[in-house]
Protein backbone atom coordinates (compact mmCIF):
# COMPACT_ATOMS: atom_id res chain seq x y z
CA UNK A 1 0.00 0.00 0.00
CA UNK A 2 1.16 3.55 -0.75
CA UNK A 3 0.69 6.70 1.31
CA UNK A 4 1.45 9.98 -0.49
CA UNK A 5 1.82 13.25 1.41
CA UNK A 6 1.84 16.64 -0.29
CA UNK A 7 3.87 19.13 1.74
CA UNK A 8 6.84 18.50 4.00
CA UNK A 9 5.92 21.01 6.68
CA UNK A 10 5.44 19.94 10.28
CA UNK A 11 1.98 18.49 9.62
CA UNK A 12 3.13 16.51 6.59
CA UNK A 13 6.16 15.04 8.31
CA UNK A 14 4.09 14.27 11.40
CA UNK A 15 1.61 12.38 9.21
CA UNK A 16 4.46 10.47 7.56
CA UNK A 17 6.05 9.42 10.84
CA UNK A 18 2.71 8.46 12.37
CA UNK A 19 1.81 6.36 9.32
CA UNK A 20 5.14 4.50 9.50
CA UNK A 21 4.75 3.89 13.24
CA UNK A 22 1.25 2.50 12.78
CA UNK A 23 2.06 0.41 9.71
CA UNK A 24 5.82 -0.15 9.22
CA UNK A 25 5.43 -1.90 5.85
CA UNK A 26 3.64 1.13 4.36
CA UNK A 27 5.35 2.88 1.43
CA UNK A 28 5.36 6.58 2.41
CA UNK A 29 6.26 9.26 -0.15
CA UNK A 30 6.43 12.97 0.70
CA UNK A 31 6.42 15.67 -2.00
CA UNK A 32 7.63 19.18 -1.25
CA UNK A 33 7.91 22.08 -3.67
CA UNK A 34 10.56 24.08 -1.83
CA UNK A 35 13.97 23.04 -0.54
CA UNK A 36 12.86 23.47 3.11
CA UNK A 37 11.77 20.36 4.97
CA UNK A 38 10.57 20.31 8.57
CA UNK A 39 12.47 17.98 10.91
CA UNK A 40 10.46 18.88 13.99
CA UNK A 41 7.80 16.17 13.64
Amino acid sequence: MRFVIIGADAAGMSAASRAKRNKPDLNVTVFEQSRDVSYSA
